[in-house]
C-alpha cells in the first residue's frame, strides 16, 4: 500500500525537460491529482522567459484560464527592462515554496531553464558580485566581442570555459567577474555531487525522441507567428523590450525585432528561431540528464502512477 500523499510533509515536485515536451500538461495533471488524494498543490515557474510580463505567445505562457484554478507563481514577475539574474531568482521561488509548504500544499517547480531550476532544487551558493568588474568587462564585450573574453576564461578556466557556449556573452562576463574576485565559477554549472534545498523532491524529467521533437519544436515556432507574435513584439517596445538585457535577446523576440527592423525577412526569422530553438532543447536535454534521480516519463504519463510511486 501507498501511503497517502496527504499523511506526509510537504513535498516540492520538479517537472523538467527540453520545451515543447509537455511540461505545463503533467504539471496542471499532478496539480489535480495531489489536490484529489487530499494534499493541494500550487505551481511556480521556472522558465525565465516566462517571468516577463506581456511576453505570451513567443514563451508558450499558459493562458490564465486554462490554469484549471491552481495557483500559479512567479508567471509575469519581471518588466521587460528588467533583468532575469537566476540570483534574484533562486531567492524569489525559494521563498515562494516556503510559503506555499506553510500553507499545506506541495509545490509543483515546472520550467525547463536549467540551471533555474537546479538553483532552487540543489543546495547552490552563488558567488558575490561586483558591478565595477562587470561594467568593465561588458564594455569590453560590446568594443571586443566575446572572442577575446572567451580566450581569456580558457587561459584562466578551461573546465568552465567548457561549459559555456561561447556565444553567451553575459555568461562568460559573469565567469570572469568571478574568477576576477577569487571565487570558483562553480555556481555556473550543476556541482558534481548536488545536494537537495528541500526534503522531500521529487524529481520528474519529460522525455519525447529527437526525431518526433525536432518537428513539433519548428511547427511550434511557424504557429507564434500565425498567432500574433509581431504584434506581441510591437506592443513591447514602447514598453522598453529593446533596452531589456535578457528579454530582447529571447528566442524568438530577437528575431522578431529584426523582422520589424527589415534585417530578417520572416522566413528568415522563423527558420533563425526555429534553428536556435532546436540548439536550445538540445542543450536542455544535456542539462537534465546529469540529474541522476530523475524519474523520465512520456508527454501524458499518469499523474496518479507518479504519485503511488513516491
Amino acid at each position: 500500500m501507498t501511503t497517502p500523499v496527504a499523511g506526509g510533509p510537504p513535498r516540492l515536485w520538479a517537472v523538467v525537460g527540453a520545451t515543447g515536451t509537455g511540461k505545463t500538461a503533467l504539471s496542471l495533471d499532478l496539480a489535480e491529482q495531489l489536490a484529489s488524494t487530499g494534499r493541494p498543490a500550487e505551481i511556480v515557474n521556472a522558465d525565465a522567459m516566462q517571468l516577463y510580463r506581456g511576453m505570451d505567445i513567443g514563451t508558450a505562457k499558459l493562458p490564465e484560464t486554462e490554469r484549471r484554478g491552481i495557483p500559479h507563481h512567479l508567471f509575469d514577475a519581471l518588466d521587460v527592462t528588467e533583468e532575469a539574474a537566476v540570483a534574484w531568482y533562486q531567492d524569489a521561488a525559494r521563498r515562494t515554496i516556503a510559503d506555499i509548504h506553510a500553507r499545506g500544499a506541495d509545490a509543483v517547480l515546472v520550467g525547463g531553464s536549467g540551471l533555474y531550476v537546479s538553483s532552487v532544487v540543489f543546495d547552490f551558493r552563488f558567488p558575490p558580485r561586483d558591478p565595477a568588474v562587470r561594467a568593465a568587462l561588458e564594455a569590453e564585450l560590446e568594443q571586443l566581442g566575446p572572442g577575446v573574453l572567451v580566450a581569456r576564461l580558457r587561459d584562466a578556466d578551461p573546465a568552465t570555459a567548457e561549459r559555456i557556449d561561447p556565444k553567451n556573452g553575459r555568461r562568460v562576463v559573469r565567469a570572469l567577474e568571478v574568477l576576477a574576485q577569487g571565487s570558483s565559477t562553480h555556481g555556473a554549472a550543476l556541482p558534481d555531487e548536488p545536494v537537495l534545498w528541500h526534503e522531500p523532491t521529487t524529481l520528474i524529467g519529460v522525455a519525447v525522441p529527437r526525431e518526433d521533437l525536432v518537428p513539433r519544436l519548428d511547427e511550434r515556432v511557424r504557429g507564434m507567428w500565425r498567432d500574433g507574435l509581431l504584434d506581441e513584439v510591437q506592443a513591447l517596445r514602447p514598453l522598453g523590450l529593446e533596452r531589456g538585457v535578457t528579454a530582447r535577446r529571447a528566442i524568438g523576440y530577437a528575431q522578431a525585432l529584426a523582422q520589424l527592423a527589415g534585417d530578417l525577412s520572416e522566413p528568415d526569422a522563423i527558420a533563425e528561431t526555429q534553428a536556435l530553438t532546436r540548439r536550445y532543447a538540445r542543450r536542455q536535454v544535456s542539462w537534465f540528464k546529469r540529474y541522476d534521480a530523475v524519474t523520465w516519463v512520456a508527454p501524458g504519463h499518469s499523474a496518479a502512477d507518479l504519485i503511488a510511486a513516491t
